[in-house]
């Protein structure tokens, strides 16, 4: 839900991306899916949203892997911008992703 921090898990499909983001390039996860917000309605909490997989915040790169050491993303998916450079490329939008812990 929101403001818990957590990555969603389950199955859900790339919808977007921003070539302008905050963090180099990120794409949007499909989160929440409609039975998901159906769920957090009848539970009476906000399910969240805005979730991404990025690299590293825009002109600290050089931190690389390093940004495994603290879990910073408030439940993002955080790569090396070599590593989202590459997804970018690769993974069209639409396409399915599973997430698990």
């Amino acid at each position: 839900m929101a403001g818990d921090d957590k990555v969603p898990e389950g199955t859900y499909h790339i919808v977007g991306r921003n070539p302008r983001s905050a963090f180099h390039l990120s794409l949007r996860i499909g989160y929440p899916t409609e039975q998901q917000k159906r769920i957090a309605q009848g539970l009476g909490v906000d399910p969240g949203g805005d979730v991404m997989i990025h690299g590293i915040r825009n002109g600290l790169g050089w931190l690389g892997g390093l940004h495994t050491k603290v879990d910073w993303t408030r439940g993002c998916i955080a790569v090396t911008d070599f590593e989202i450079e590459e997804i970018w490329e690769l993974v069209p939008d639409g396409t399915p992703i599973e997430i698990k812990a």
